[in-house]
């Protein structure tokens, strides 16, 4: 696979850092102090003032590393623009979203490291799109991003292993994404007098276990709906995709200087 983006070691350490980070951001409620400031409702916007700069300073780390050129700049403003075209058709239709075929092909043929970026481009661009800009943005763009990554770090093999894996993939991550944006609300959306609802100060496990019940007797038919259709999708279309996805590549060579010759012949 020739990656898109170049990973060098600034860049993983500071994808290192945000993966905590994300974590903790998506699982606070479960350990902070009830007391705490954190605990309270109106923080909404503290959490996207710390996920965007962080996004910001991961795409910044890949431009100071050189390790994105404007081959690549290209191929991620088709594949955004992809994201934001396919997003509203699948809009509130019990999962049907085309969105995570884009991001996982594109992780897949590109690397990790574009995959990163396309998901956290691709959500806001079709955001703007669809007027969904709101306190779940920078949630839903930081889920899609590492959705993006992780296809990007599958095993590199061909031909019916790679559909397997690349639609096991689908499923867990489709999965995965909806119970981490379950996370992102769940503490604040069903008040405090619900069997479901989340306990301030209550042990780790037992609004774990809550949460779990929250998930699968309100997201859960979502969520299917979205693995089911993703990995249908790609096993329909994902060959000759990524197919022509890795043409793109080849003939793009991303990281590589193009010479020309006395005679005006490109020579690589």
């Amino acid at each position: 696979m020739i990656n898109a983006i170049t990973l060098k070691p600034k860049t993983f350490l500071t994808l290192s850092f945000l993966a905590v980070l994300s974590i903790v951001i998506f699982f606070w409620p479960l350990i902070v102090n009830p007391e705490s400031f954190l605990s309270d409702k109106a923080q909404a916007p503290l959490y996207i003032a710390i996920v965007i700069p962080l996004v910001l300073a991961a795409v910044i780390a890949e431009i100071s590393e050189n390790g994105f050129d404007v081959k690549a700049v290209a191929m991620l403003g088709v594949l955004t623009a992809m994201v934001a075209v396919v997003r509203p058709f699948g809009a509130g239709a019990a999962g049907f979203e085309a969105v995570f075929f884009v991001l996982i092909l594109g992780g897949r043929a590109f690397g990790p490291g574009f995959g990163f970026i396309l998901g956290n481009t691709g959500l806001f661009a079709s955001a703007l799109l669809t007027a969904g800009i709101g306190p779940w943005l920078p949630y839903q763009m930081l889920a899609a991003a590492w959705v993006s990554f992780g296809a990007g770090l599958l095993p590199q093999v061909r031909g019916k292993k790679e559909m397997l894996i690349i639609v096991l993939y689908a499923i867990v991550s489709s999965l995965g994404y909806g119970t981490m944006m379950n996370m992102s609300f769940w503490p604040y959306a069903i008040g405090v007098t619900s069997g479901l609802s989340f306990t301030p100060g209550a042990p780790v496990l037992e609004n774990l276990h809550t949460f779990m019940l929250f998930c699968l007797t309100t997201s859960m038919g979502w969520d299917l709906g979205r693995a089911f259709f993703t990995s249908v999708l790609l096993l329909l279309t994902a060959k000759p995709v990524l197919g022509a996805l890795r043409r793109a590549s080849r003939r793009a060579a991303f990281g590589v200087e193009r010479d020309f010759g006395e005679a005006g012949v490109p020579r690589v």
